[in-house]
């Protein structure tokens, strides 16, 4: 049995020999204390900032979402309506709903006629139909 040695004594069991003066701490009683900082204020700071940031992307993400799932919806109504034309990529198209409610596509602009109109859209080379707003591009 190895006999204990005091708490103040630094001694190494591995290398059999006495090595405080090469710890990068103080080992004698007469050193001066380690003491932490409160770091509870940068903590709670810091916390709040990465919040905020995840809160922002959260919500770009949402809006991005929301704005897929409404082209989505458009797509999938205007892929699912009556049309006896190819649709040409880059042309203009309006969206109306008959009277018994079906949807259905015409190049006739809403100004042109009284049906139920629906919306504005473009076909573009992906083949997705783009909402297209009546103050962002004049109606050809």
């Amino acid at each position: 049995m190895t006999k204990k040695k005091p708490d103040q004594v630094v001694y190494n069991e591995e290398k059999g020999r006495y090595d405080a003066a090469l710890t990068p701490y103080a080992t004698n009683l007469g050193a001066p204390a380690i003491v932490t900082g409160d770091v509870t204020t940068w903590k709670n700071t810091n916390i709040n900032k990465v919040n905020h940031q995840f809160k922002t992307e959260y919500e770009d993400l949402k809006a991005k979402y929301e704005a897929m799932m409404e082209q989505f919806e458009y797509n999938n109504l205007i892929y699912s309506a009556k049309f006896a034309f190819e649709p040409i990529v880059g042309e203009i198209y309006h969206l109306y709903r008959s009277k018994d409610g079906d949807p259905f596509l015409s190049l006739i602009s809403p100004e042109e006629c009284s049906w139920d109109f629906v919306g504005t859209f473009q076909l573009n080379t992906d083949k997705v139909w783009l909402k297209i707003d009546k103050n962002e591009k004049e109606y050809e």
